[in-house]
C-alpha cells in the first residue's frame, strides 16, 4: 500500500493492530491509558517538558482527533494534521508510550504493533462521509461477527450495543459525554448532523450498508 506524506489540513485514516494479531489492550486499564495518550500527546510541547504551571494553558495541537475506536487488537484513528508533521510525531508519541506502558505493565520487551502504522489519505467524499461511521461500527465484530454475512436479526439491539462501548468516540457524538476532552468534534458534528440524524445512519450502516459495502470503505 503506498504510503502518503501527511500535508497540514487533510485528513487520515490511521490503523495498527498487535503484532503477530495479539492483543493491545488486555485490562480497562489498558483502554484508559491510551486514551489518556491521545490527549496527552496530542501537543506540540513534549510532554516531559510541560511544566505543572503550564497545563492550563491552551494546548497547541499536532493533530485533530476525529473519531477513534479501540479494539482488543488494533485500533483506528480519524485524524487532521494540524501542523507541519504533526500525524507522523503524533503517532511516534502514541506507539513509543503506550508500547513502553504496556511492555512494562506486562514484563515484556519488543515490538507491541505489527509494524508502522497504515496511514490513508481521504480524498474522496465518499470515504470522508463514511469514515466515521465505518470507525465506530468495528465493536459490532465482538458480539455480532455475522452481521458482515448479512445476518442481522436487531438492528436496534445492536446500536444499543454499540452506545453502551465506552472505548470510542461514538458515545462522545451523540452527547453521551464519554471521553471528550480525546476529541475534537465541531467540524465532523457540522456535517454529520444531530444526535438523531447520527443514529439514523448508524442504523442505516448496520442494516443497509454495512454487510454489502463496507469491504469497500475498510481502507485496509
Amino acid at each position: 500500500m503506498h504510503r502518503p506524506k501527511p500535508e497540514t489540513g487533510q485528513i487520515y485514516h490511521v490503523f495498527n493492530r498487535g503484532v503477530d494479531k495479539r492483543s493491545i489492550f488486555l485490562e480497562e486499564e489498558d483502554y484508559l491509558r491510551f486514551i489518556r495518550s491521545l490527549c496527552d500527546f496530542n501537543d506540540t510541547i513534549p510532554t516531559e517538558v510541560r511544566l505543572p504551571e503550564n497545563t492550563a494553558k491552551k494546548r497547541e495541537h499536532l493533530v485533530q482527533i476525529l473519531a477513534f475506536c479501540l479494539m482488543p487488537n488494533h485500533f483506528h484513528l480519524m485524524l487532521q494534521q494540524d501542523t507541519e508533521q504533526g500525524v507522523t510525531e503524533f503517532m511516534r508519541k502514541l506507539g513509543t508510550g503506550y508500547t513502553n506502558y504496556f511492555n512494562k505493565k506486562y514484563n515484556r520487551s519488543g515490538a507491541l504493533f505489527q509494524g508502522k502504522y497504515k496511514v490513508v489519505h481521504i480524498a474522496e467524499e465518499a470515504h470522508f462521509l463514511y469514515l466515521p461511521f465505518y470507525i465506530h461500527v468495528n465493536p459490532l465484530d465482538l458480539k455480532y461477527a455475522e452481521w458482515r454475512d448479512g445476518k442481522i436479526h436487531d438492528e436496534e439491539e445492536m446500536l444499543g450495543f454499540l452506545e453502551s462501548y465506552r472505548w470510542s468516540s461514538y458515545l462522545d457524538y451523540i452527547e453521551k459525554p464519554n471521553f471528550p476532552m480525546a476529541t475534537q468534534r465541531n467540524f465532523l458534528k457540522k456535517i454529520l448532523g444531530n444526535t438523531a440524524d447520527q443514529k439514523k445512519e448508524m442504523l442505516s450502516w448496520i442494516k443497509e450498508r454495512g454487510p454489502e459495502n463496507i469491504e469497500n470503505l475498510t481502507l485496509e
